[in-house]
């Protein structure tokens, strides 16, 4: 197993990976629910789920937020989820589940914008692989962010700016 996720490689095109059937990956409009990722990464073979929830803050640098809209092309976002389960199962053979869902549309502050969860037997994989996967997501699923500022103005952030800021 690696001791650092860039040891981790992308071995076959999202566009011929099929998803385990114990995985589950969606992008939706509506709510997402902690417990209900929690729940879908369970299984007895695990020893410990990490799970990330990325929420919408109330600002960005400082600069005062007061909403977010996201936008997704969701089949490409979906192979990428896919990939992305794929890749860990290679690199962390032990790994039960992947979860991996994404909102789309208007977002107020405080609300989930992305849940991950990961289950495996033992907790070092589980944040590791949990790790890796939000962050390929964030450099790589075709989904994008537009930022509402309290001035009444917007923006929308390149998904390239996760790159050149290092988002975290």
């Amino acid at each position: 197993m690696p001791n650092n996720m860039n040891s981790v490689k992308t071995t076959t095109p999202a566009s011929v990976i099929k998803p385990s059937v114990k995985d589950s990956f969606g992008i939706t409009f509506a709510p997402l629910s902690v417990e209900e990722a929690y729940a879908k990464a369970d299984d007895e073979a695990n020893g410990a789920i990490v799970l990330m929830s990325g929420m919408v803050r109330n600002q960005t640098d400082g600069k005062a937020v007061m909403s977010l809209e996201y936008q997704a092309y969701e089949p490409m976002a979906l192979r990428v989820f896919y990939q992305i389960a794929a890749d860990i199962r290679s690199s962390w053979s032990d790994v039960s589940r992947v979860v991996i869902y994404h909102r789309v549309g208007h977002l107020k502050i405080g609300e989930i914008s992305v849940l991950v969860a990961v289950g495996c037997p033992h907790r070092r994989e589980a944040f590791e692989a949990c790790r890796y996967a939000i962050d390929t997501l964030k450099h790589t699923a075709p989904i994008w962010k537009k930022e509402h500022w309290q001035d009444g103005s917007s923006s929308w952030v390149s998904i390239g700016a996760c790159e050149a800021q290092n988002c975290e």
